[in-house]
């Protein structure tokens, strides 16, 4: 049983000792690389999570810097979050939004000199979507892909939506070398899903355009990427990347101090804090992540209906603020729509109060003076610095002063998920990240139409109530909009739409933090990529 808020300042003191009295055998049969010539590779610590090095199948957050920077995309996003050409030299669309012309760089080669022509965009993206794999949904408003020379890629929609050229910048619509990866038993066609063996050899080979190339892969271990010197445009900063699977914050920061390590990429506040002073830089930046609570109104055995005054008066009575102090040490921000701060329609929208006497009288005129019990079942982990059974231990103390019982149960991810898409668990509590620079990926996901992610998991099935019936028709005209300024609009009223909903409850965006050695530099955070390797130097 893991123990309670109160115990916060004992992990911290044991993080500070730990980091004193460990960095002298951290540096103990490891390579001290910041004596080394600058042909060394760039390190960095962090919890690999791959579960693929195929493009169109993988599906984590060490994915997205590897698919940035071993494949290319037509665009790409620049530090100001603008939509900037990649492969493709320029694009356009017809008024509707409907249909959008790519124009690909004629410079542009794959990393065996081969030329990156539209027939590769089209086999890429086709095989995408016919993988059916986490990101075909991607592909899912895509009806055609034309190539009619070699340089022009002529794609068509079923619907209109403006945030297209943001969507291929995406990781995983990175564009491979279609003969290379065919000849290698990779296929783009409706059976591909079944067919397509492509995937193996992608573990130990890369087919892409990009800064880096694979060197090699060792599971649960390491990740090698090598510059590739033929690159057709800037060549990346370092000759080599190398990704050491470290588990927790304390560890990575033992190699960060000894010089093993020039990046660690999973360090929490408390940790953060030991740091400062020494001869790593520390930076926290906003981020575009975060952590929500979800209600379950349709799931299978509740102890009383979750209705809309009963949701608001479980919202009023979470203390937002306290809950960041708790968790993160105050480095974070509460968040009150799901949509990242920063994105579209994710900013000014007005954070819950913490109000117990409200949501005590609410709970009283739903019939619940007396309180209830819920059960919440949700993933054992620590994301973004959050450990989340620390988090709902904060929850539970919380809703326990308004007479709700919250009984605990944190499981293994896959068995949460499970959970989640089976019966339902009245209450629980998981985190979200961006697959892409846009709002409608957060509108589809969390909105509550019919059909969606947390339509059905929210048990739609036995509650058909919490159907949002008016959502898609806000985000369709947001797609739509002529100019960025309308979109924003729309989907800020798609923002608030979700936040009056409260089932879909968001808790915290927790800041980033940055952590690299005094001699490395160019280390930033992106929406498209997470970590733009081909801009870091030391």
């Amino acid at each position: 049983m893991r123990k309670g808020v109160t115990s916060q300042w004992l992990r911290a003191s044991r993080r500070a000792a730990l980091l004193s009295a460990a960095v002298t055998a951290a540096v103990i049969g490891t390579a001290n690389f910041a004596a080394q010539a600058q042909d060394r590779p760039l390190v960095i610590a962090r919890d690999m999570d791959i579960n693929s090095l195929d493009p169109s199948r993988a599906w984590c957050d060490t994915c997205q810097i590897y698919d940035s920077a071993v494949y290319e995309q037509l665009t790409t996003l620049d530090k100001d979050m603008k939509t900037v050409p990649l492969l493709a030299e320029s694009w356009a669309s017809n008024k509707e939004m409907t249909e959008f012309t790519f124009k690909l760089n004629a410079a542009a080669k794959f990393s065996d000199g081969s030329p990156v022509e539209a027939k590769d965009v089209k086999w890429s993206f086709e095989r995408l979507k016919n993988l059916k794999g986490n990101a075909a949904f991607f592909t899912d408003s895509i009806a055609s892909i034309e190539a009619p020379d070699a340089h022009t890629v002529l794609i068509k929609l079923t619907l209109a939506n403006s945030e297209f050229p943001q969507m291929v910048a995406a990781p995983n619509m990175a564009i491979l070398n279609s003969d290379v990866v065919a000849e290698h038993g990779g296929l783009a066609d409706e059976g591909a899903a079944e067919k397509d063996k492509g995937e193996e050899w992608l573990l130990a080979n890369s087919a892409g355009s990009g800064t880096f190339v694979l060197e090699k892969y060792e599971p649960n271990a390491e990740l090698r990427l090598k510059r590739n010197d033929a690159y057709w445009g800037k060549k990346a900063l370092v000759p080599a990347v190398v990704f050491r699977q470290v588990k927790d914050a304390v560890a990575q920061a033992q190699l960060l101090q000894s010089g093993s390590a020039d990046i660690a990429m999973q360090i929490d506040p408390d940790t953060a804090k030991s740091l400062e002073g020494s001869n790593v830089k520390v930076e926290r930046a906003t981020s575009f992540n975060f952590l929500y609570i979800a209600l379950s109104p349709g799931a299978k055995g509740l102890q009383a209906k979750l209705t809309p005054e009963v949701r608001e008066a479980i919202s009023l009575a979470i203390d937002r603020q306290g809950l960041i102090d708790v968790t993160l040490g105050g480095a974070g921000k509460p968040m009150a729509a799901a949509i990242p701060l920063g994105f579209p329609g994710g900013d000014g929208h007005e954070i819950p109060k913490y109000d117990p006497d409200k949501a005590k009288e609410l709970l009283a005129k739903a019939g619940y003076a007396d309180g209830f019990t819920l059960e919440s079942t949700y993933p054992g982990m620590n994301v973004y610095g959050v450990d989340l059974s620390v988090m709902m231990q904060k929850i539970q103390q919380d809703l326990s002063k308004v007479g709700i019982k919250v009984d605990l149960t944190p499981v293994p991810f896959a068995n949460w998920r499970e959970k989640v898409n089976g019966d339902g668990t009245p209450l629980t509590a998981v985190f979200f990240a961006p697959d892409f620079y846009g709002a409608s990926g957060y509108v589809d996901y969390f909105g509550l139409a019919e059909g969606s992610v947390w339509a059905k998991r929210a048990g739609a099935a036995n509650d058909p109530s919490i159907v949002n019936t008016k959502i898609t028709a806000v985000r369709n005209a947001a797609l739509a909009a002529a100019t960025p300024e309308e979109a924003n609009k729309l989907w800020f009223e798609a923002g608030e739409m979700m936040a009056k909903d409260r089932i879909i409850i968001p808790m915290v965006s927790p800041d980033l933090i940055l952590t690299y050695g005094d001699k490395v530099s160019g280390v930033r955070y992106s929406a498209c990529c997470n970590l733009p390797l081909a801009e870091i130097k030391y």
